[in-house]
C-alpha cells in the first residue's frame, strides 16, 4: 500500500480528516520537534489545509505551538501534500522535512491564510508567505515564527496498523493510519525568532499517516524510540474507542513493538487482557500481543511539557481536547514469544504520547487556533 493522499479522492457530500506528520526527538536532551499537515473537509465543503508547528524543551516553561490555515491545498508531483504557497518554501519529500519562518496573512490570490498566537508567540509580518509540503524523504515549510527544512530516511518498512488490507478500504473503521516509517533518522535545521537555530543530527523519530471520516470518540497514539537497553527498538500503538448506538465501545489496541530485529504485532480484535489507566499528564497500558507477547508500557509526561489542541471533527458540530508530550519519559517490561523473563526498556524523553478526549478539565492549556 503506497503513501499517497486520500483527500483528492473524498466526494463533495463527504466529511473527512487526514493528516501526515513527523516527530524527532534530540537523542540527548529533552527537545523535540511535532510537525503535521493537516487537510480538514466538512460534508459539502471543500476542504481546507493546516500546518502545525510544536517544539518541546524541557528547559522551557511551555511548549512553542503555531498553526496556519489555508484554502491552498494539493498534491505536489513529487510528494503527499502541500499546504500553503509553494513559493513559501515548504516541502516535504520522502525522507526530509523543511520549514520557514515567515509572514502571517498571505498576499492577494494566495488564499485565506490564518495565524493565531498568544503570549509570547511572534505573529509573522503580513505579506509574508507560509506554507509546507511534505513527502518521503523531505519537509520544508513556513509557519508563524518557525521555520524548517528536514530530511529523513530509514531501513525500516511501513507499520499498517490496521491488521488486513481490506479494513483500509472498508467503511469502517472510519480512522485509517499507517507509519509510513516507524523509525527514521532526521537531518536538517529548524529555526525560531528569538532562539538559536536547532540542529538536527541523526535525531530518532517516525513519520505518520492518518485519515478518515469520522474521529474516534477516545484515542491514545504511544511512541517511543531511544530505548537505552536496545537502540534499534520502537513501540508505535494507537487504541481507540468509540460510539455504537450512544454507547461507548471498549479499547482496541493496534500497533507493533519491534526489538532484536524482529517486529511483534500488538492488539487485535481477537486478543485478550487490554488495560488502561490514562489521563493527560500519565498513562499504563498492558498490550497483549501475538503468540503470547505481553507489554506494560508506563508513561510519564513532565509538567509543562505538554501541548494541548482542539481538533473539529468532520461533520461539524463537536469538537476534542488533543493533548500531544512527544518529550515523555517511557518504561516497558516486555515478555517475548518464548521468553519467560520480562525485558526492561526505558527511555528518558524518546516516548510520545496523544490523548484524545470530549471532556476540557484536563489541566492542559488549549492553544488559541481554530481548526478548519
Amino acid at each position: 500500500m503506497a503513501t499517497s493522499a486520500v483527500f483528492p479522492t473524498v466526494p463533495m457530500r463527504a466529511g473527512s480528516y487526514e493528516s501526515f506528520y513527523l516527530r524527532a526527538v534530540s537523542p540527548d536532551e529533552p527537545l523535540g520537534v511535532w510537525i503535521r499537515h493537516t487537510v480538514h473537509k466538512p460534508p459539502g465543503k471543500s476542504p481546507s489545509g493546516s500546518v502545525w508547528c510544536t517544539v518541546f524543551d524541557g528547559r522551557a516553561p511551555a511548549p512553542f505551538q503555531h498553526k496556519i490555515t489555508t484554502q491552498q491545498l494539493r498534491v505536489p508531483h513529487d510528494g503527499w501534500i502541500e499546504i500553503g504557497e509553494p513559493s513559501a518554501g515548504a516541502r516535504a519529500a520522502a525522507g526530509g522535512a523543511t520549514g520557514e519562518a515567515a509572514g502571517g496573512a498571505s498576499g492577494e490570490g494566495a488564499g485565506e491564510v490564518a495565524a493565531e498566537g498568544s503570549g509570547s508567540l511572534a505573529v509573522p509580518a503580513e505579506g509574508a508567505s507560509e506554507g509546507a509540503v511534505m513527502s518521503s524523504g523531505e519537509a520544508r515549510g513556513i509557519c508563524g515564527p518557525a521555520r524548517w527544512r528536514l530530511s529523513f530516511s530509514s531501513r525500516e518498512g511501513e507499520l499498517r496498523h490496521l491488521p488486513r488490507p481490506w479494513l483500509y478500504r472498508a467503511p469502517l473503521p472510519r480512522t485509517k493510519l499507517t507509519s509510513p516509517l516507524p523509525s527514521a533518522l532526521f537531518e536538517g535545521t529548524l529555526e525560531l525568532a528569538g532562539r538559536a537555530a536547532i540542529e538536527l543530527r541523526a535525531w530518532p523519530g517516525m513519520i505518520g499517516h492518518n485519515w478518515g471520516s469520522e474521529h474516534a470518540e477516545r484515542w491514545i497514539w504511544l511512541h517511543g524510540l531511544g530505548f537505552a537497553e536496545a537502540h534499534d527498538a520502537w513501540l508505535d500503538v494507537a487504541l481507540g474507542r468509540v460510539k455504537v448506538a450512544g454507547r461507548m465501545t471498549p479499547w482496541i489496541a493496534n500497533g507493533a513493538l519491534a526489538v532484536g530485529g524482529r517486529r511483534f504485532r500488538l492488539g487485535g480484535l481477537a486478543t485478550r487482557g487490554l488495560q488502561v489507566a490514562e489521563s493527560a499528564a500519565r498513562c499504563e497500558l498492558e498490550l497483549p500481543g501475538e503468540r503470547g507477547l505481553r507489554v506494560t508500557a508506563r508513561v510519564e509526561v513532565p509538567p509543562g511539557t505538554a501541548a494541548g489542541w482542539r481538533y473539529s471533527d468532520p461533520s461539524g458540530g463537536s469538537e476534542h481536547d488533543v493533548v500531544n508530550c512527544s518529550i515523555a519519559s517511557l518504561a516497558l517490561s516486555v515478555t517475548l514469544p518464548g521468553e519467560s523473563a520480562a525485558r526492561a526498556l526505558r527511555t528518558q524523553h524518546g516516548g510520545a504520547y496523544e490523548l484524545g478526549m470530549r471532556e476540557h478539565d484536563h489541566g492542559i492549556e488549549i492553544a488559541p487556533f481554530h481548526d478548519g
